[in-house]
């Protein structure tokens, strides 16, 4: 399809330069590697508060007075699930839309710097909280737990920043259809403008969560809240989160991944419908992480239980769209044989072979995925640490490898580095590594879920009960992979080290497939967004107008403030 192929136009004002040689310009480059800084960093950060809190939930350290588990967990999870996931995102899909439009619009670089500048301070102001210990509310800080307000702000500067990033991407977006009229957008451009789409959506419910809530409530002005408004709030955010970071993902499953194997995207058309589902669909998942709440009628609870397995369908549509990918990868190669083509993988590149050892753990994140949004199941594991050990391989694993995958190209591609066979080796062994320690980690967390052992705690052993007693081996393997998931960690600090500054200068391209077939093209209509994001409105208006209605009647009593030790 022409789309893809046909030579970027670059935006006004973006002249082609030496720096632009491999597709993009100095200034959208130094954009993108500020972002993936951070994200790196976040990962450092993130990973030493993890390895320390499994170690002292095992029993194996103990903490000095200075620092409690909880300012730990809630480090983790904040450097983990929001600020690296965000700035990692927002580094990867400019780079590709940059590479794929021809270039980032003026105002888009504008919006993106202060984006990131918000992004920067808010999350130095909220981990300097978390670290004196005056923010130990976990990653979700569940109302009625209070932080320092100042906390807040910071989580709330984040939010803006990423708002502004998504405008960055929409003027983009939006410019080059305009200067491209009967063309559909670049499929990668597809997926980063669904994704800054999505998070629209989710920062509107945090924003009014934070702004509107829980500030207020932290400085003192209103003297109480409503827990069940704000979880609901928080969990429209939160699960839009989940697939933000999937959605991601899978675009460079889509789109770059055929490439890499040599061959070319599986269907494009295909491709734009499960983007379109996930965005239409997702929001009102996050009702099934309030399946226990007592808030919420059985009748409505049902509703969103269907609602959230509406999301299965894409994720279905993905798992046929890369086997079928890869199989016509091999049969364009001359295999015959029923299953000859899964031989002819390149399974010693790296970048390969991140994505698809990140698409292998897809398959017990998805089922668990399952498990976790059915009504009577959930009752089940609830509140254990098997929704953890989900997580996990979620983002831990899926996402995380598919990151790294990303990676291994992306930052070849800013620094004008090349990844040598060393560096490809390591890389190898770094994605078995983190794999090995994610599974060792996220079984015994399942395991020890299915015996009964709570999360968000750092004390198990319930004063020698014989039922605690049983969680104590799975507890040992839980630190034992979070030790093996931190010499991970090290291997690609390093391979990032390697190829920002250190490895030799040569040409590195981000891989972009070609359309397999130019009569799958699909539809113009594809790239009217304001049908999808009309029917994303409604589909959360059937989802959350009735119990937001009922919690803002003042039926529910407010809570006054609970500081976490």
């Amino acid at each position: 399809m022409a789309h893809i192929n046909e030579a970027p136009i670059l935006h006004k004002g973006v002249a082609v330069n030496d720096a632009a040689a491999s597709g993009i310009t100095s200034r959208d480059i130094r954009l993108s590697a500020a972002n993936l800084s951070i994200a790196f960093i976040a990962l450092m950060a993130g990973g030493i508060a993890g390895l320390l809190q499994g170690l002292v939930r095992s029993g194996f350290l103990e903490l000095p007075s200075w620092i409690s588990y909880y300012a730990l967990l809630t480090a983790h999870g904040v450097m983990f699930i929001l600020v690296l996931t965000s700035f990692f995102s927002i580094g990867y899909l400019y780079a590709g839309t940059s590479r794929v439009l021809g270039g980032l619009a003026d105002k888009t670089i504008a919006f993106g710097w202060a984006g990131f500048a918000l992004m920067s301070v808010g999350t130095v102001m909220a981990a300097f909280f978390i670290l004196t210990g005056n923010a130990n509310v976990l990653y979700t800080f569940y109302t009625p737990m209070q932080a320092h307000p100042w906390f807040y702000v910071g989580l709330a500067l984040i939010v803006v920043g990423i708002l502004l990033n998504c405008v960055g991407m929409f003027i983009t977006y939006q410019s080059w259809r305009k200067r491209n009229p009967g063309k559909l957008t670049p499929l990668f451009a597809f997926f980063a403008n669904a994704v800054f789409v999505l998070w629209v959506f989710a920062s509107l419910f945090i924003a009014v969560f934070v702004v509107g809530m829980v500030i207020p409530w932290a400085f003192g002005w209103v003297p109480t809240i409503d827990p069940m408004m704000g979880r609901t709030l928080f969990w429209a955010f939160g699960h839009t989160l989940v697939n933000i970071w999937m959605l991601t993902a899978i675009s460079a499953w889509y789109v770059s991944m055929p490439k890499i194997i040599g061959g070319k995207v599986f269907s494009d058309s295909l491709a734009r419908v499960a983007v379109v589902i996930l965005v239409v669909a997702n929001v009102p998942g996050g009702f099934h992480h309030q399946i226990l709440d007592p808030g919420l009628s059985v009748e409505l609870k049902f509703l969103h239980v269907i609602q959230t397995f509406m999301i299965i369908f894409p994720s279905l549509m993905t798992a046929f769209a890369m086997l079928a990918t890869m199989e016509r990868a091999g049969r364009a190669k001359g295999v015959r044989s029923l299953l000859g083509w899964w031989k002819t993988l390149p399974w010693s590149d790296a970048r390969f072979f991140a994505l698809i050892v990140a698409m292998f753990a897809f398959i017990p994140a998805g089922l668990g995925g399952i498990i976790n949004a059915s009504n009577q199941i959930n009752q089940v594991v609830h509140n254990s640490i098997w929704v953890t050990g989900h997580l996990h391989l979620t983002v831990g694993t899926t996402v995380m490898l598919t990151f790294f995958g990303i990676s291994y190209w992306l930052i070849p591609y800013l620094s004008g580095r090349r990844m040598t066979q060393t560096i490809n080796r390591l890389a190898v062994i770094q994605t078995v590594v983190w794999a090995g320690g994610m599974l060792l980690m996220s079984g015994a967390m399942h395991i020890n879920g299915l015996l009964g052992s709570p999360r968000r705690t750092a004390n198990t052993t319930y004063n020698g009960s014989s039922a605690a007693s049983d969680w104590a081996m799975y507890e040992t393997l839980m630190a034992m992979g979070g030790v093996i998931l931190v010499i991970g960690m090290a291997l690609l600090l390093y391979i990032w080290a390697q190829l920002a500054f250190f490895a030799p200068k040569g040409d590195a391209d981000f891989p972009i497939g070609e359309d397999y077939s130019p009569s799958d093209a699909s539809p113009l209509f594809m790239d009217r967004w304001s049908i999808w994001v009309a029917l994303a409105t409604v589909s959360i208006a059937i989802a959350y107008v009735i119990p937001l209605i009922d919690f803002a009647s003042g039926m529910n009593p407010g809570s006054p403030p609970f500081l976490m030790p």
